[in-house]
């Protein structure tokens, strides 16, 4: 039987942003930016963002090539700005 590496498999990940009342649409748009950064890194697959027609929650789906590239783009100084970060906006949790 060949040995299966999971640790270079691809990777989902499905975040729930819950926004303030009155502020999906700007917590959209800096998740839309997030976006855009994201799409450029090393693994990157696909994203998708979602809104909620009750105006609470967004739900970011992304899928790379593997767990090591995802968190790679994750600790990238870009992405942990402060000023690309949603969180006056919005909590996030991850699934």
């Amino acid at each position: 039987m060949p040995h299966i590496r999971i640790d270079n498999q691809p990777v989902t990940q499905i975040t729930v942003i819950e926004s303030e009342p009155g502020k999906q649409a700007e917590a959209l748009s800096v998740m839309t930016e997030r976006a855009r950064f994201m799409a450029r890194q090393p693994g990157f697959i696909s994203i998708s963002l979602h809104r909620s027609l009750d105006g609470r929650r967004i739900i970011n789906y992304i899928q790379w090539q593997n767990r090591d590239l995802l968190q790679s783009a994750h600790r990238s100084p870009e992405f942990r700005s402060a000023g690309n970060r949603p969180s006056s906006l919005a909590s996030s949790t991850f699934l």
